[in-house]
């Protein structure tokens, strides 16, 4: 592609309307491996009527295939691992990651452990941490702001 077509008003008006798109419709995908599940119970209460996130663009996704991102709650287990790792590869690209916890951030009570990883960041790459043993549904969503600013701002 030459520089006239990369500035071309079609062209721009088209990655506009992209990015667009990208922002209002963000669709994410849970993996739970294994916690205690008060990550994972403050994340469905975030997305209830009482805080509704979908108002600013957050829907769950039923498939990875779907998704635009992963929400890990829970440390990851050698068990699963290769779960994790198969459903971020299933995502399209611009893929980004959330970990939700203690546990998904650092392993929480389970770091050292024999069958644990210390944290979802050695395994994939995240992009936003939301800390606490649960976390609040604003801090969730604190997050998710932070997450579309990243989102707004790809390239």
């Amino acid at each position: 592609m030459t520089l006239e077509e990369r500035s071309s008003p079609i062209l721009k008006a088209f990655e506009k309307a992209v990015a667009w798109a990208r922002m209002n419709s963000v669709w994410a995908v849970h993996y739970n491996s294994g916690s205690c599940n008060g990550c994972d119970i403050e994340l469905l209460t975030t997305i209830t009527p009482r805080y509704d996130v979908e108002r600013i663009g957050i829907k769950l996704a039923g498939s990875p295939r779907h998704a635009d991102v992963l929400v890990c709650t829970g440390p990851v287990t050698g068990q699963g691992k290769d779960a994790l790792l198969r459903t971020y590869e299933q995502m399209p690209a611009p893929k980004f990651v959330v970990a939700i916890g203690t546990c998904a951030l650092s392993g929480g009570v389970f770091e050292g452990s024999y069958n644990t990883y210390d944290g979802i960041d050695g395994l994939v790459p995240v992009d936003v941490y939301i800390p606490g043993c649960p976390p609040r549904p604003e801090a969730i969503i604190n997050g998710f702001a932070q997450l579309l600013e990243k989102v707004e701002n790809y390239a």
